[in-house]
């Protein structure tokens, strides 16, 4: 398969993303939870990753070509491994990469259930939050305006 405008991703970088996914988000039998490599999951991620596409495709092929295809290397997240050298050196990818795979995990209907969670959609009906310890938020606020006002009249 080639990169084509409908699907980014050929095969070794969507087999890529399922590895890599699953090594971040490991399947749970105890909580009857897919890892974040299943079919559904992996289809929801690949759709999306946005204007970050390029740059994503571009990784998974290094990553693919760091272990010259050998994709048992990426099953481990740990120090010293692959995945966590590809973190170091390119935080930016690395984090968008993490985003995209845990935000998709999340939004699993079947994820969400097990998390107590109804799953639709939080708009409109909205979800209800326990109250939280708000004093946790009193060293931002002691810090002080950390931004300058815009004057009337002037662009951000």
């Amino acid at each position: 398969m080639t990169k084509s405008r409908t699907m980014p991703f050929d095969d070794a970088q969507r087999e890529t993303l399922r590895v890599i996914a699953a090594a971040m988000i490991p399947a749970s039998e105890e909580f009857l939870l897919p890892s974040a490599g299943d079919p559904a999951i992996l289809d929801d991620i690949l759709a999306s990753t946005g204007r970050d596409t390029t740059a994503l495709a571009d990784v998974l092929t290094m990553l693919h070509s760091a272990v010259a295809g050998d994709l048992a290397a990426l099953r481990s997240a740990g120090p010293g491994t692959v995945l966590e050298r590809i973190r170091t050196e390119n935080r930016a990818l690395a984090t968008t990469l993490e985003l995209v795979i845990a935000q998709c995990y999340y939004r699993d209907d079947r994820v969400m259930r097990v998390i107590g969670m109804e799953p639709r959609a939080p708009f409109p009906k909205g979800y209800d939050m326990e109250q939280s310890d708000w004093s946790l938020l009193d060293p931002v606020r002691a810090r002080g305006k950390i931004y300058r006002d815009v004057a009337e009249g002037e662009t951000p």
